[in-house]
């Protein structure tokens, strides 16, 4: 490894050990922390699906409400 000005740095074997290490204990985190995004949007994404299913079945009750107050209330001859 080289620092500024292109000179050599020299690391121990076992700090350098340790540092890739805690770079693989690092990219795991990454890796769990992505998996646990992607979960979420899922789950976001389900969410979503089923919030409209709920929201286009009041708009239909809503729908046949109105049919039937329009029926029941409105003069036949008008």
């Amino acid at each position: 490894m080289y620092g500024k000005k292109g000179a050599p740095i020299y690391v121990k074997i076992d700090e350098y050990k340790d540092i890739i290490d805690i770079i693989a204990l690092m990219r795991k985190k990454i890796n769990e922390a992505k998996k646990t995004i992607e979960r979420i949007n899922v789950l976001k994404n389900e969410e979503d699906a089923e919030l409209e299913s709920w929201h286009q079945g009041l708009v239909d009750i809503e729908r046949k409400v109105d049919f039937i107050d329009k029926t029941l209330f409105e003069p036949e001859g008008m």
